[in-house]
């Protein structure tokens, strides 16, 4: 038996939830991003769940399930200490709306992507408008 969510997927023929991981920034950096993403978006994180480093020199990636279903508007600018990256991966549809939504907060640039047959995965760069 299908789930709702299912249904709407296989009607619409859209992939709606998008892969975020963020790395190359602090902690207070990758926490505005979830706080954006969270704002616009139905995410996997709850607000108390706030990135942390882990002890030693390895790189630190966050990562977060976003569904794009239904958008609210972010309202406006967030300022970042420095730029981020972000990669998201998703079907087309579904990274455009994640990278249209951001754009409301960040200037938003894309520096790679990959495409494949249903999905694409895209670097971005986030910082401060």
């Amino acid at each position: 038996m299908n789930t709702i969510k299912e249904k709407q997927t296989e009607e619409s023929g859209y992939v709606q939830e998008v892969s975020v991981v963020i790395s190359g920034c602090e902690k207070a950096d990758a926490r505005m991003v979830f706080d954006v993403l969270r704002a616009a978006f139905t995410t996997d994180r709850a607000s108390v769940d706030v990135p942390q480093n882990l002890a030693g020199k390895r790189p630190t990636a966050w990562v977060v399930t976003v569904d794009v279903t239904e958008a609210r508007v972010v309202s406006g600018p967030v300022a970042l200490g420095a730029p981020v990256s972000v990669d998201v991966q998703g079907g087309y549809w579904a990274v455009e709306r994640l990278r249209q939504s951001l754009a409301h907060a960040f200037d938003v640039k894309v520096v790679g992507t990959v495409s494949g047959d249903q999905e694409e995965e895209v670097r971005l760069r986030l910082a401060s408008r």
